[in-house]
């Protein structure tokens, strides 16, 4: 079990003996502080101060009532120790309070359901400095290796009000996009996401101002601040034109040119497994970051320091993983699944991680080849612990374990070999990102929409690798021609048929079967389904 991997992406979990608080339901569940307003827009302002390790703006949230209520209480999320106020709202606010991490704005007057409202709020102070980012969060106050300020922010874990008052919460997403002000001193350069619109210059500070027009998950609002240096280029894709757009430091530079052609081939690999990149309004955007990287839609960050696989190393321990770039593939795999497809809640966090980890795999099989890619997920395998099941606990922000990467990619990689039908089981990716566009989801939506276009159950494959930390066993005793066989380990009545000797299918149950082989040769069980094969 390679320990540096999941140390690296992984949010890990707290434990089963973890014990939830109101603070928890609050961040994790739609309340009644949330769940009668949606948010339409933010309009972000935020300035870094690289010496003093502060953050300060504010945010106009633009929001719709969707229900009647009679006493409108909002919840803003703000962490501590940033301080916040009200600036302005275009409705009688009665009183605001500050309470931990929560601001509570109290409405004078009852809303109705289509009412259109704003409300502005500034902030300031020093955030949370992130002590191993990506994977502890908070903001980074780096340098580069000329001295100059080189600034980003981690916070999918610990939430984007790690420094922005906002909805924090996974299952409302502006759904008209951002404009975001990035305020820098004159030497450096603001980087934001989506696409730059206006840049001005004032008394010594200079103002770039990027815009998303999609909807954005939280946490990939992420403002970047550093002496960047931009190139662009162009990809042709299924939707016409894609605007790459790449903004790294000096020094890397000429490294960024080379490693970054990668991006093409990227490109054309996942659009043909999921469809359309999601977001052709916004560009394509890689930022130089002061740590590993991070999926932040159309503004991916970027700190695998120029080198094929992850930090020069082969997660997979096959060899494959040295071909390509990791964080360029997985981080651009979750356009499709974390940006494009949201998961409404936390514990269905593996909706992101397991496909984006298969993407590693069907990038692989587009690049190289079907070999290479089975040799990589397969190889994976040694990264996974079965020590918690891989979807956490709703409504309390608590994500799975570690496994929602490897056991979830081999998982749809045993799935798509149950399907036995490579188009039907692209048709089925490609109509994820489509019927659920620009949507957040549950598990079951995701369980369903599998069963329902492969017109097979599936929901105890499901429940067996979701649900459960155990990896089914096959036990079996062979005789000549005859195979004798039974699942142990396994959830009840798991209906998961596997195929022997390249093209017989057998349908194991917990009692044993036996079924007439074409010779007596050795049996051969198929690595791709992710079960271990036991003789007795």
């Amino acid at each position: 079990m390679k320990q540096w991997f999941f140390s690296a992406l992984m949010i890990s979990a707290l434990g089963s003996a973890q014990e939830f608080s109101r603070v928890d339901t609050l961040k994790g569940s739609d309340t009644r502080f949330r769940d009668f307003w949606d948010v339409r827009k933010y309009e972000i302002s935020v300035e870094p101060d690289a010496t003093r390790r502060q953050v300060s703006g504010s945010n106009t949230i633009h929001f719709l009532i969707v229900k009647d209520t009679e006493k409108p209480v909002f919840q803003i999320d703000i962490q501590q120790p940033m301080k916040t106020r009200l600036v302005k709202a275009d409705f009688t606010v009665l009183k605001t309070e500050r309470e931990g991490d929560f601001l509570w704005v109290y409405a004078a007057e009852p809303m109705k359901k289509s009412d259109r409202k704003t409300l502005t709020i500034a902030y300031e102070g020093n955030p949370v400095i992130a002590k191993n980012a990506p994977w502890d969060g908070g903001w980074v106050f780096s340098e580069d290796s000329a001295g100059m300020p080189f600034v980003s922010v981690a916070q999918e874990g610990i939430g984007t009000s790690v420094w922005l008052p906002l909805k924090d919460s996974w299952s409302d997403e502006p759904d008209e996009g951002i404009t975001m002000k990035i305020t820098t001193p004159e030497n450096l350069v603001g980087v934001g996401n989506g696409r730059l619109i206006q840049t001005t210059a004032s008394a010594g500070k200079k103002h770039y101002t990027w815009e998303v027009k999609n909807p954005i998950n939280g946490y990939s609002i992420v403002p970047n601040m550093a002496n960047y240096v931009n190139f662009k280029d162009t990809y042709t894709g299924e939707n016409g034109i894609l605007d790459l757009d790449y903004w790294v430091l000096p020094e890397n530079l000429d490294k960024a040119r080379t490693q970054f052609k990668q991006v093409n081939a990227m490109l054309k690999a996942l659009e043909y497994w999921f469809g359309p990149y999601p977001f052709y309004e916004d560009s394509f955007k890689v930022v130089d970051a002061p740590y590993l990287g991070m999926e932040h839609q159309s503004n991916i960050a970027y700190g695998n320091r120029y080198e094929n696989g992850y930090l020069g190393r082969d997660i997979s321990g096959s060899g494959v993983g040295l071909k390509w770039d990791f964080i360029i593939v997985h981080e651009s795999g979750h356009e499709w699944f974390a940006n494009n497809i949201t998961a409404a809640d936390k514990a269905d966090m593996w909706i992101h991680e397991a496909f984006t980890s298969y993407s590693e795999t069907l990038f692989t099989e587009q690049y190289l080849n079907k070999e290479a890619a089975e040799k990589y997920v397969q190889g994976t395998r040694h990264n996974i612990v079965n020590d918690e099941p891989i979807i956490g606990k709703y409504g309390v922000r608590y994500s799975g374990t570690g496994d929602m990467y490897y056991k979830g990619a081999n998982m749809l990689h045993t799935i798509r070999h149950i399907i036995h039908n490579d188009q039907k089981f692209r048709e089925i990716l490609r109509g994820l990102n489509r019927d659920f566009r620009l949507q957040t989801v549950s598990t079951r939506q995701i369980e369903q929409y599998f069963s329902e276009k492969s017109g097979i159950d599936l929901s105890t494959v499901f429940d067996q690798y979701l649900r459960t930390t155990d990896v089914p066993v096959l036990e079996y005793q062979q005789n000549g021609k005859t195979l004798k066989f039974r699942y142990r380990n396994t959830v009840k009545d798991l209906k998961m048929p596997l195929r022997i000797n390249g093209t017989q299918v057998i349908h194991p149950a917990a009692e044993w079967q036996k079924v007439r082989l074409k010779n007596a040769l050795d049996v051969q069980f198929d690595p791709n389904y992710f079960v271990e094969y036991r003789k007795v």
